[in-house]
């Protein structure tokens, strides 16, 4: 790994700095098991450091209010991941795990183009709205407006399965609406954030203490950043239990949140849709990222009459998914993050098991890969709904298969959920598809195979899925304050 492509260091108010306590963690390749290198180790004191220099920046500099330099600064970033773009996704696989394909999309090309979109919407962005005259009390009309502004300091808490994809995904629409911000990435993955902040600190005008980077082996020092007072809004995407702490500790400052949590989606494949079509596509899916993905749809509905048959194909197709070496082209599905979820998805396939599942295939360890920290993909049946397999969120490639006799059941079984993330539907034509879709208690739904994912395309759940929205124009706009301004007319 003598050409990998790190940084260590933490930057703070535009400074590239080791942690306080000079400490650092160690940084695991989840493919080899190997400890590949180290990240700074930053504590309670970095994090004030961190929250002050945000803080300062947005109070005393012209970020706030210059959407021009906002913009430059944004395509500078763009170019700059660009640029360096095969030595980050290099560091991106050796410390995530991810095939090297998926680079290609979601976990780089994707978002890096996704910024470009972003500084376009800026500089075309109604900041100040027109609302017309009105006569409230006779005889004084008055001409109204609504001011969209800066919400203040961004704490941005983000997980490991796609990095770099969620790291800009709430960096670049905070920078864009003139937030500052404080990102602290999960321990697993503490290089895609450092990288980020090495580039916005030597080749972009971002201002210093505009973005700052911490990162520590510690969960609870992201946690400074739903109690502090300074910090004006968190941007958090993790588990719904860690969303549920956000607000708590957020609530005594009223803290302006964000939360992209967990789900447990379902795809539902109707008794007029092509079956290998549909249920391929649910093999498939889940082991996209070796299923750790929150949008993934790990629950597949299918007719009862057509069960069996429905079973065969996705058995079929989940042995034939290449698992390997991340680094090779052709493998579609690498390892766990780390040894703790590998444990956790063995842990839940032997759940199902005592719950009385049946392990079709998979379902341990790959005698091919010796080392890292891999899983079989794995299909269970013959559990109902009520199964904590089909209920609870694995984040491993894991399908667990479920009949239906009806339209109306396999609607009731998939909204039966705490979640309402994501979903999909498969039919005989998209209008049959659609109408079942509009039934579907979920923030995105992909029927006979359409994309939703995109930069412009508003993300986000209902119920314990979260609050709020992640791209697309309403994304941008969690991230402002409304003012209402009025003067006579």
């Amino acid at each position: 790994m003598a050409d990998l492509w790190i940084e260590e260091s933490m930057l703070i108010d535009g400074k590239l700095q080791p942690a306080a306590s000079g400490k650092t963690f160690e940084n695991v390749n989840p493919a080899t098991e190997e400890v590949v290198g180290v990240a700074a180790d930053g504590g309670a004191e970095d994090m004030d450091r961190a929250i002050a220099a945000a803080r300062r920046a947005f109070d005393e500099t012209s970020w706030s209010t210059d959407v021009r330099l906002r913009v430059k600064c944004l395509r500078q970033l763009q170019q700059a991941l660009l640029n360096h773009a095969d030595e980050f996704k290099r560091t991106l696989v050796t410390e995530v795990g991810t095939p090297i394909l998926l680079t290609n999309m979601a976990q780089y090309d994707t978002p890096v183009r996704g910024i470009g979109w972003v500084a376009d919407l800026a500089e075309r962005y109604e900041w100040d709205e027109d609302l017309g005259v009105l006569e409230v009390i006779p005889g004084m009309p008055a001409r109204r407006f609504a001011l969209r502004e800066p919400v203040g300091v961004v704490g941005a808490i983000t997980p490991w399965n796609y990095p770099v994809q969620i790291n800009l995904a709430k960096a670049a629409p905070a920078l864009a609406a003139g937030n500052t911000v404080v990102l602290k990435p999960a321990p697993d993955t503490p290089w895609s954030a450092l990288l980020l902040g090495k580039l916005i600190a030597e080749e972009t005008d971002i201002p210093d203490g505009v973005f700052n980077v911490v990162t520590s082996s510690d969960h609870l020092v992201g946690e400074q950043l739903a109690k502090d007072p300074r910090v004006d809004m968190v941007s958090f995407t993790g588990s719904t239990k860690t969303g549920r702490r956000i607000m708590e500790v957020g609530a005594p400052t009223i803290k302006k949140v964000f939360l992209e949590l967990g789900g447990k989606s379902a795809l539902i494949v109707l008794d007029d849709a092509d079956l290998a079509t549909g249920v391929g596509a649910a093999a498939f899916q889940v082991t996209s990222h070796a299923g750790q993905g929150c949008a993934i749809t790990s629950r597949c509905l299918v007719p009862k009459d057509k069960f069996d048959e429905a079973t065969e194909i996705a058995k079929a197709t989940l042995e034939s998914i290449p698992v390997g070496d991340p680094f090779d082209e052709g493998t579609m599905m690498g390892p766990l993050i780390s040894k703790r979820q590998l444990d956790r998805v063995l842990g839940y396939i032997r759940t199902g098991i005592d719950e009385g599942a049946t392990v079709v295939t998979g379902g341990r360890q790959p005698e091919s890969q010796p080392k890292g920290y891999y899983v079989e993909p794995t299909l269970l049946v013959g559990v109902d709904n009520s199964a904590r397999v089909a209920r609870e969120e694995i984040f491993g490639p894991v399908l667990v298969m479920l009949p239906y006799d009806g339209v109306d059941e396999a609607v009731a079984i998939a909204n039966d959920s705490e979640y309402g993330l994501s979903g999909a539907v498969y039919a005989g034509t998209d209008e049959r598809a659609l109408e079942v879709a509009r039934q579907l208690r979920t923030g995105t739904v992909s029927i006979n195979g359409g994309m939703w994912y995109g930069p412009d395309v508003p993300f986000g759940g209902y119920r314990q899925s979260g609050v709020g929205r992640e791209s697309g124009v309403q994304g941008f706009e969690e991230y402002l304050e409304i003012k209402a301004v009025a003067r006579p007319a």
